[in-house]
């Protein structure tokens, strides 16, 4: 299918295809997994139907992707690279005129087609999922989801009723141990208790969900001091209640996260906005567009990390590489926090470490590339092997200690008693 690729192309394909895909899965699963378990502690919390986390969680896959990908690249080159520098591959193949241009066409390739996808999810999928999530988020705080009344609590509503429930079963569609109290604007107050109940959708009026109670009672107490309360037995009740009214969820662009590219453009440079958003604005602009563009550098510095010195198999190389690339990240965050409030221009604040960054990765690989022997972090490599080696030494198991004391050796030409 693909014979009008070289072989040398198609077997790198191969290399870094498989890593990169392992590794984005991972990345996104690991970062999915930390927000799902605060996400159903959450949920919980608040009482919600639990397939709202998934929900929310398929909301969070844009920005987490947007994470993964150039992390997926970075190591997938790397960990392709670093297989041919230690099954000797790499050196037959320079051994007859491959250069690291050459070897690097198929993954600036696949660098160019998720650069492609990065933009898409940075400036248009990702802001309209997050506003999805914050709208979910929303609704599940103030009850919109069914998510007011909580099992074991007194929940009010309008004021005028109390409502506690013992057990919810089939996700909250059939109620055990319930008890009510209902005040009216006569004073009467009405205390019911029912062994079980469930909610009904009313089709007059929104606002009004009906309850449904089962085998329960009525203690009326009208509120003279003389009277009796009067008590009276049900076998089904509908019990009406008002929903309390929910205040729509604001309109997006609350936030500059959530401008898609055609309005931080807008938003950014139009004089009828106030500086501070323009301010914001535009560091969230360069703040995405310097992510994406950092993705270019990613091969060179993959291949920079990835070739052991000579006789060696160290991994230091992934481990630098994964602290660079997140530090790199946090950098970036807190320039544009500082560019986003107005006390350094957007250009500064982002662009500047891109441009120390760029810097080292370029001395990098032209260290790798074109100094014979030469090693992008072999000082990093000497102190590890030479930490390696004390650690080692360290807790190597030492020999048993001789008994104390005096011997006594045995003549040779004794001869055994008889």
């Amino acid at each position: 299918m693909f014979n009008f690729i070289p072989a040398i192309d198609r077997y790198i394909l191969r290399l870094v295809i498989v890593p990169m895909l392992g590794v984005f899965a991972i990345a996104a699963s690991l970062l999915l997994l930390d927000k799902m378990l605060r996400l159903f502690d959450f949920v919980a919390t608040e009482g919600g139907p639990i397939g709202i986390v998934f929900k929310m969680l398929a909301s969070l896959m844009p920005e987490y992707a947007s994470l993964a990908i150039p992390l997926g690249l970075l190591l997938g080159i790397l960990l392709a690279f670093r297989k041919l520098a230690t099954s000797s591959e790499l050196d037959v193949m320079r051994a007859v005129g491959q250069s690291y241009g050459r070897l690097l066409r198929i993954p600036y390739i696949i660098t160019v087609v998720f650069m492609a996808v990065n933009v898409a999810l940075v400036f248009y999928i990702q802001p309209v999922s997050r506003y999805y999530y914050e709208q979910l988020e929303y609704e599940l705080r103030s009850g919109a989801l069914g998510a007011s009344i909580k099992v074991g609590e007194f929940t009010t509503l309008k004021d005028r009723m109390a409502l506690r429930i013992d057990e919810s079963e089939d996700d909250g569609r059939r109620l055990k141990g319930i008890f009510a109290r209902v005040a009216n604007d006569e004073g009467q107050v009405l205390s019911i208790t029912a062994r079980e109940g469930n909610f009904l959708a009313t089709s007059d009026s929104p606002d009004t969900i009906i309850l449904r109670l089962t085998d329960g009672t009525i203690v009326q107490d009208t509120g003279g001091e003389d009277e009796t309360p009067r008590v009276l037995s049900f076998t089904l009740h509908d019990l009406p209640i008002d929903l309390p009214r929910i205040e729509e969820f604001r309109d997006r662009g609350d936030a500059e996260r959530e401008y898609i590219l055609p309005e931080l453009l807008k938003v950014g440079w139009s004089d009828n906005e106030t500086e501070a958003k323009r301010d914001a604005s535009q560091a969230s602009f360069n703040f995405r567009l310097v992510e994406v563009v950092m993705m270019l550098l990613m091969p060179l510095l993959a291949v920079a990390l990835a070739i052991p010195p000579k006789r060696s198999s160290s991994a230091l190389g992934v481990f630098v590489s994964i602290v660079m690339v997140v530090a790199y990240h946090k950098v970036n965050q807190y320039g544009e926090d500082i560019a986003a409030l107005g006390r350094v221009d957007p250009i500064v604040a982002l662009w500047g470490p891109f441009v120390v960054f760029a810097a080292l990765i370029l001395w990098m690989y032209y260290r790798v590339a074109f100094v014979p022997g030469g090693q992008a972090i072999g000082a990093l490599e000497t102190a590890a092997a030479k930490m390696g080696k004390r650690l080692r030494k360290l807790f190597a198991r030492k020999p048993r200690s001789k008994l104390a004391g005096p011997q006594i050796d045995e003549p040779a030409n004794m001869a055994p008693a008889e």
